[in-house]
C-alpha cells in the first residue's frame, strides 16, 4: 500500500466509488465526463481492477465487449450505448455506418480495433476468481478471444512479416503520440470537415490537453476512408492494405500486447484442456518478428514502422518501452529498454522520488507535459511497465514506479492523465482504468509470467 495502511485504505475506497460511480446501463464507462459509451482496451484494464472486488462485474464488462466482436473476429474500440444520444458523442453509430454484431442485433460499434488486452485481462481475473462461474465465463471468451488474434494476425498482416498493424492511431490507444506524426504527414488536412462534424470533446475538455484540429481533420480522414470501403482488410491479400489506406502503422506496444495475449492465451487453454502449444509458438513468433522490425540497434530503442514507407518513426516514444513485458524479448533488448527508461528522457523513479513515465521523450522539440499523449503519464502504460520489470527481474525498479503511481493518484486522485513534472491531474476526472490498476498495485503482487 503507498505511504501507509489508511492511505492504502482510503486509496481503495477511492477506486472503488470511482469504479461503482462508472456503471452504467450493464457496461462501465472510462469517465462520465467525455467517454459514455464502453472502450475496447479500458474494458480490459477495467475488468483487472474490478476482479480485486467484483469478479462477476469484471466478467459481465468483459461479455458486454465481445458481444459487439464482429463476424470476421475484430473487436471493435467502441461499442455504443444505444441510450446516448448521437449528439452527445462524435464520431458516433451514425458517422461509423458498421454492421451489426451477430451477438447484438441492432447494436453498434466501430469498425477500429484497439490493443487486445483482453485476454491478459480474462487470465487475471481468473486468477482471482477460480469459481465454477469463472471457469464458464472463461470458456465463453475462449474462442472469441483466439478469433480476435486471428483477425490481428490474419487480416492485419498488411507488412507480411505477421505483425498486426493498426490503420488508425485511435486503435494504438495512444491516440496523438509523436509516433504517428511522420506516416500523418501524407494525409490530408481538409479543414472542412470540422465545419461537417462538431467535436464533441472539446465541450467538456481543455483543448490544450486534447489532439489538435489539424490531428482531428486527418483522424475524420482515415476513418472515412478505412468506413468507404467497407472496412476491408484484405482477407486475402492483408498486404494490400498498405497500398489501398493512407495510415498502415506496426506499433511496438500493439504488437508486444498481441504476443502478450497468446502468453495468456496458452494459460487460458490449459486450464480449459485445449492445447497452449499453438499459442507460445504464435508468442515467440510474435517477438522475434518485433525484434527484427521495430528495433532500431543505432538508438537502441523500438519504434513505430510506417509500412507504407518502410520507415522507422524518429520518435521515442514511450510505447518503445513497453515491449518489456515479454517474458522472451532477448536480453540486448531488454537491457537498451532499461537504459531508455533510465535517460532524461523518461527517467525511472527511485524509492522516494520522481513521478510515473512520461508518454514522450521529455527532452524532445515537440515534448508538451499537458496534450494527451505527447507528454503526460498515464498510468496504464505505466503499469504495464511495473509489469515488465518484475518480469525481468528488476524488483526494485518496479517498486518504486508502483510507489510512485499509487502515490500520485492518492494525492491527485484517478485522473485520465497526469503532469510528467508537477503530477497534476490532467483530462477527465473519476477515470475508470486508473481507478482499476489502482486496485491491482495496491493487491498483494501476483506472480507475473503464468501465460507460459
Amino acid at each position: 500500500m503507498p505511504h501507509d495502511v489508511p492511505a492504502g485504505r482510503r486509496l481503495r475506497r477511492l477506486a472503488v466509488q470511482t469504479l461503482d460511480g462508472n456503471w452504467a446501463r450493464g457496461h462501465t464507462v472510462p469517465s462520465r465526463q467525455l467517454y459514455p459509451h464502453q472502450w475496447s482496451w479500458d474494458a480490459a484494464f477495467i475488468a483487472i481492477g474490478l476482479a480485486h472486488y467484483a469478479p462477476e462485474r469484471a466478467w459481465h464488462d468483459l461479455r458486454a465487449l465481445f458481444a459487439g466482436q464482429w463476424a470476421d473476429g475484430r473487436v471493435p474500440h467502441i461499442v455504443f450505448d444505444a441510450s446516448v444520444a448521437e449528439a452527445d458523442y462524435f464520431p458516433g453509430p451514425a458517422f461509423w455506418r458498421a454492421p451489426s454484431p451477430p451477438a447484438m442485433p441492432g447494436g453498434a460499434t466501430t469498425g477500429l480495433v484497439q490493443p487486445p488486452v483482453h485476454a491478459v485481462a480474462a487470465w487475471e481475473v481468473y486468477a482471482r476468481d477460480r469459481s465454477a462461474a469463472a471457469l464458464g465465463h472463461l470458456g465463453w471468451l475462449y474462442p472469441r478471444l483466439v478469433a480476435q488474434q486471428e483477425y490481428l494476425l490474419g487480416r492485419r498482416n498488411a507488412g507480411g512479416a505477421g505483425l498486426p498493424a493498426i490503420v488508425h492511431p485511435w486503435e494504438s490507444g495512444l491516440d496523438n503520440s509523436p509516433a504517428w506524426d511522420a506516416p500523418l504527414t501524407e494525409v490530408p488536412v481538409d479543414e472542412d470537415l470540422l465545419r461537417r462534424y462538431a467535436r464533441q470533446d472539446l465541450r467538456r475538455a481543455h483543448a490544450e490537453h486534447r489532439p489538435t484540429d489539424v490531428d482531428y481533420c486527418r483522424y475524420i480522414h482515415i476513418a472515412e476512408t478505412y468506413r468507404d470501403s467497407g472496412y476491408a482488410d484484405g482477407a486475402g491479400d492483408p498486404a494490400g492494405l498498405a497500398d489501398r489506406h493512407p495510415f498502415v502503422v506496426e506499433c511496438p506496444n500493439f504488437v508486444a500486447l498481441t504476443a502478450a495475449a497468446e502468453r495468456a492465451l496458452a494459460a487460458i487453454a490449459r486450464v480449459l484442456d485445449a492445447d497452449p502449444a499453438p499459442h507460445l509458438d504464435r508468442a515467440a513468433a510474435l517477438t522475434a518478428a518485433l525484434v527484427d522490425r521495430l528495433y532500431d540497434p543505432v538508438n537502441a530503442t523500438f519504434h513505430a514502422l510506417d509500412v507504407r514507407t518502410g520507415k522507422l518513426s524518429p520518435a521515442r516514444c514511450v510505447n518503445g518501452l513497453t515491449p518489456l513485458i515479454l517474458p522472451d524479448l532477448p536480453e540486448p533488448a531488454v537491457r537498451a529498454i532499461l537504459a531508455e527508461g533510465a535517460s532524461p528522457r523518461f527517467g525511472w523513479p527511485t524509492a522516494g522520488r520522481g513521478l510515473p513515465l512520461p508518454s514522450h521523450d521529455r527532452t524532445a522539440p515537440d515534448f508538451d507535459p499537458v496534450r494527451y499523449w505527447r507528454g503526460p503519464s498515464w498510468i496504464n502504460i505505466n503499469w504495464l511497465l511495473w509489469r515488465g520489470l518484475r518480469t525481468h527481474g528488476r524488483h526494485d525498479l518496479a517498486a518504486a514506479l508502483r510507489a510512485a503511481m499509487l502515490g500520485l493518484i492518492d494525492r491527485e486522485g484517478c485522473f485520465e492523465y497526469y503532469h510528467p513534472d508537477t503530477g497534476q491531474g490532467v483530462g477527465a476526472a473519476a477515470f475508470s482504468w486508473t481507478a482499476a490498476l489502482a486496485l491491482d498495485l495496491l493487491a498483494e503482487p501476483a506472480p507475473v509470467g503464468s501465460g507460459g
